[in-house]
């Protein structure tokens, strides 16, 4: 019966690989971990290896110790400085910056649409037409008369603007050519050399006086106190705020305004036994810097060192 020489008996396993019990290793090898009364020794020995139930550590108690408080040591103040304002007197010169302006325009021009002339053994470069000459010179009378006599009034300011508006018309047209002509033809031509050298020379003296000479001396306005500094000499004095009077003055309209682009004169007036008047005149963007003015007195001397 052949068939029957591949029947195994029942319950028998052909294999070792369906079998779900471990296999016992021979000799030293054996693993006592792999037999029944091993399984329950493995899962004891699970069960000690962690460390809250393992017979060899004392169980774990709560640290009835507090904690140690933490003090946050702040850093001592930094001293910070204190709040000023300097306040600057400018001279008259601080208002012709409109001469040279127009002085070096003048000068383009004429490198741009001149002609060479023939002076003596030199070549020169002028503007065909009076207009440029006549313009530069209005506008250097017109500043020289402004920096020096005051025009207060609407009807003073409407005569200057008049005057200022039939110039520009006339050299927009060119017409001062012909307007010169009754004079006996006496033309103004200036040339490049001459708009040029005379704007540098105004210019300098413009930038030394505005930024150095002007320095020189100057109101510090500290809390609760203004004092008079010289920065070359010796001489500081100090005046109480309390009570103090500031007074704005920008009546010129040409000057305050129109050169001065917002610029005024101050005037202090202060209280006390010595009372005194102090004028500060040409103080540039003076509506700004009499609200920080007035911000800086109304604080006491100790307010800032306190906080």
């Amino acid at each position: 019966m052949p068939l029957m020489d591949h029947l195994t008996p029942t319950g028998h396993q052909p294999s070792n690989e369906s079998d779900p019990r471990p296999t016992q290793r021979s000799g030293d090898e054996a693993d006592p971990r792999t037999t029944r009364k091993g399984v329950q020794t493995v899962a004891s020995l699970a069960e000690f290896d962690s460390p809250a139930v393992h017979p060899l550590m004392p169980p774990e108690t709560p640290n009835s110790e507090p904690s140690p408080e933490v003090i946050a040591v702040s850093s001592p103040p930094i001293d910070e400085p204190r709040p000023s304002l300097r306040i600057y007197s400018h001279s008259p010169l601080v208002y012709w910056w409109p001469v040279w302006v127009t002085g070096y325009a003048m000068a383009a021009l004429v490198y741009g649409r001149g002609e060479r002339v023939t002076v003596g053994p030199y070549e020169e470069m002028f503007y065909p037409g009076s207009n440029p000459g006549v313009l530069f010179l209005l506008i250097l009378t017109f500043v020289i008369l402004i920096t020096n006599v005051s025009v207060r009034g609407m009807a003073s300011a409407l005569v200057v603007m008049g005057a200022a508006l039939i110039s520009v018309v006339l050299a927009y047209f060119g017409w001062w050519d012909e307007v010169l002509g009754f004079f006996g033809n006496l033309k103004v031509q200036l040339s490049l050399g001459a708009y040029f050298w005379f704007s540098t020379l105004m210019f300098l003296i413009w930038a030394i006086s505005t930024f150095v000479v002007d320095r020189m001396s100057y109101l510090e306005v500290t809390p609760g106190q203004v004092s008079s500094e010289v920065v070359l000499g010796a001489g500081t004095r100090s005046y109480d705020t309390n009570g103090m009077m500031l007074e704005k003055h920008q009546e010129d309209i040409f000057r305050h305004w129109l050169l001065g682009l917002g610029s005024g004169d101050l005037q202090i007036r202060t209280t006390g036994a010595t009372r005194e008047t102090i004028e500060v005149p040409n103080v540039l963007f003076i509506a700004s810097k009499i609200t920080a003015m007035q911000r800086l007195i109304a604080v006491e001397p100790g307010a800032t060192e306190a906080s």
